[in-house]
């Protein structure tokens, strides 16, 4: 059975930092791409960061420069460091595992983060 489980969400004020973590299980993490994932109330659910299982990382414009996503494959874990967090940060985030060969996704519970004073 596979799971992914985030944690680490919560209410910040602005400018303030928050990270996300996602420990996944039931499948071989490090062959995964990663990606964290978030929707705003009204709006479509938006990729927000990647890391794949070779190669470079890639953001969304809009976090570009104050998130950092992470991965530690002896822990099957995916980390979203976010920092100068804004309102327009809030929103649900959610984990996912991709796999090309063969083709599987997974996606996680989702976990709130808020950004307001």
């Amino acid at each position: 059975q596979v799971q992914l489980v985030e944690s680490g969400g919560g209410l910040v004020q602005p400018g303030g930092s928050l990270r996300l973590s996602c420990t996944a299980s039931g499948i071989p993490f490090s062959l995964y791409d990663m990606g964290w994932y978030r929707q705003a109330p009204g709006k479509q659910r938006e990729l927000v960061a990647l890391i794949p299982m070779r190669g470079t990382t890639n953001y969304a414009g809009s976090v570009q420069g104050r998130f950092t996503i992470s991965r530690d494959n002896a822990k099957s874990t995916v980390y979203l460091q976010m920092d100068s967090l804004k309102p327009d940060d809030t929103a649900v985030y959610y984990c996912n595992a991709n796999s090309s060969i063969p083709a599987l996704n997974y996606w996680g519970q989702g976990t709130q983060v808020t950004v307001s004073s």
